[in-house]
């Protein structure tokens, strides 16, 4: 059992975490003349790590996810979503949606078309919902950071609201909220040709090129914010907004995400910045989850695709859902970490 807990400790640390690439750089920062315990160039070093150590992870991660898709295009998706019905079609809903590698902008236009192939709108709900807030992206990405079990419970709690989201709208049978347009639309079922395993490769590569332009903005910002936070911003000024002291915590962070628009990959550097000033784990992930989910971008582009009410009802299922969740990590904190 010391062996596998070595092991483990070893592939979270020196693998996920890149912690020798952080003394490297740190050797090589102080060799350079700069003091990486001084701000500068704590700021610095933090800067440097944290985009090397996500873009390298996420190249890594999209290559793999993407492969995996490659199996799984829209057409395919609509099929077996089609054989399942009830919450059991929620769940598989939600759980394809972990195998997307897109933000939430990107997966509104599946989620249109997806709706108009005529699959029950809970259904295209919990694919939405979870498409953003839960990928095999960030169970990994998590885990280099928070460790592997609140990895896992994010991720299991994100499909849990995913789920539990879909369901309650198919239950208030909200179909007439989504646009005509698409609810009279038409989607072409083209077949498939098979592909070799050098398409999927390719598939897969291209994928990696798309995204890494996609989001490389959004983690230097999300980086540099990270720096800020890191060794800049006073420790005691993070605990008494983010704190224990403040039970408001949780819907302070949710509420912060919403104005801003980037995946998982851009607010990891944030959350772990918070996190190591103080802030409470639930307050971290709230905000996480609020910035994927609920960010204004996305929200303007759904009201495209539905009616004010039903928008409304979503931003109401994902707030609060993403609310427990906060309370919940805060409350087992110091079980879990």
């Amino acid at each position: 059992m010391d062996t596998i807990k070595v092991g483990w400790d070893f592939f979270q640390n020196e693998i996920l975490g890149m912690s020798w690439l952080n003394r490297l750089i740190n050797t090589l920062l102080n060799a350079c003349g700069l003091d990486t315990t001084e701000k500068i160039g704590g700021s610095i070093a933090f800067f440097i790590f944290d985009i090397i150590k996500i873009m390298v992870l996420l190249g890594v991660l999209i290559l793999i996810i993407s492969y995996i898709q490659s199996f799984f295009p829209p057409e395919r998706t609509k099929k077996i979503l089609g054989h399942f019905h009830g919450i059991g079609a929620n769940i598989i809903a939600a759980l394809l949606g972990t195998v997307t590698p897109f933000c939430s902008c990107s997966s509104i236009p599946l989620f249109i078309g997806f709706t108009s192939a005529g699959l029950p709108i809970g259904v295209t709900f919990s694919f939405l919902i979870s498409s953003p807030m839960v990928d095999l992206g960030s169970l990994v990405l998590l885990m280099s950071i928070f460790g592997w079990k609140v990895a896992v419970i994010y991720v299991v709690l994100g499909i849990v609201i995913a789920v539990a989201g879909g369901t309650l709208i198919e239950k208030l049978h909200l179909e007439k909220y989504v646009e005509d347009y698409i609810l009279n639309g038409k989607s072409l079922d083209i077949p498939q040709d098979e592909l070799h395993f050098n398409d999927r490769i390719k598939y897969a590569w291209e994928q990696v090129v798309s995204t890494a332009k996609k989001v490389f903005l959004y983690v230097l910002i999300g980086v540099g914010i990270g720096a800020i936070i890191h060794n800049w911003i006073p420790e005691g000024f993070i605990i008494a907004l983010l704190g224990d002291n403040n039970p408001l915590g949780v819907v302070l962070a949710t509420l912060a995400g919403v104005p801003m628009y980037a995946d998982i990959f851009g607010t990891i550097p944030i959350a772990e910045a918070l996190l190591s000033k103080g802030a409470l784990l639930g307050v971290v992930l709230s905000f996480m989850m609020g910035v994927t989910t609920l960010s204004l971008p996305s929200m303007i582009m759904l009201r495209k695709a539905v009616k004010p009410k039903l928008l409304g009802i979503f931003i109401s299922i994902c707030t609060v859902g993403i609310i427990i969740v906060g309370y919940f990590f805060n409350a087992m904190q110091s079980f879990i970490i």
